[in-house]
């Protein structure tokens, strides 16, 4: 089989990897991440992940290279990672007692073709107060992460409700991109007890 090579340099991504029994190589995609004038959040994220993917397949011609990016969405805006702490508080309190979309997309780049999906999550908050925003916004936590929370850390306290996939939230589908690398010749679950039937041989 062919190798893999995950386009980020989230440790959150190449967790979820892991989880699913996956072996790979990391080659963080250095791309324009500035949103066009009038793009949609769909398609913004979809070419991302897209982006990421190639950019990194035109060094690795041979691998599967797997590409993902996130946006969280309120209101039709897409709020990206914080800008400083104040940006991140100002960020929760829109948040706050509010339902928004997460949108992540995955790509697949292998030979000459590069596919992607879309999964959209819907999620609502609870009430926050200013002091647990604040606190929050202490941790450093919101700094790296899109609309200011991680779901899998500290700010999972802060969700109400969510319909969707929980994977995506945290920064990548696992069921989408487990069909993207079986269309791609690669089916996750083949791998699974191959490398221990090896070690047994």
């Amino acid at each position: 089989m062919a190798s893999i090579v995950l386009a980020s340099a989230s440790p959150r991504r190449a967790e979820l990897l892991r989880q699913i029994g996956l072996s790979f190589r990391v080659c963080a995609a250095d791309i324009d991440e500035t949103p066009a004038a009038g793009e949609s959040a769909r398609h913004y994220v979809e070419r991302l992940a897209r982006g990421k993917a190639l950019a990194v397949q035109a060094a690795e011609p041979g691998a599967i290279v797997i590409g993902s990016d996130t946006s969280v969405v309120l209101d039709g805006r897409i709020l990206g990672k914080p800008a400083d702490r104040q940006d991140a508080a100002d960020m929760l309190r829109q948040l706050s007692g509010a339902s928004h979309e997460v949108m992540t997309a995955v790509a697949i780049a292998h030979k000459n073709a590069c596919d992607s999906l879309v999964a959209v999550t819907d999620v609502r908050f609870r009430w926050l107060s200013d002091e647990e925003i604040d606190a929050y916004v202490a941790t450093g936590e919101p700094m790296d992460k899109a609309g200011g929370y991680g779901i899998q850390g500290r700010g999972g306290i802060f969700v109400e409700e969510l319909r969707g996939s929980y994977s995506a939230v945290v920064g990548l589908p696992l069921r989408e991109t487990a069909e993207l690398l079986a269309d791609a010749g690669y089916p996750v679950w083949e791998t699974w007890n191959s490398r221990q039937e090896s070690r047994n041989e």
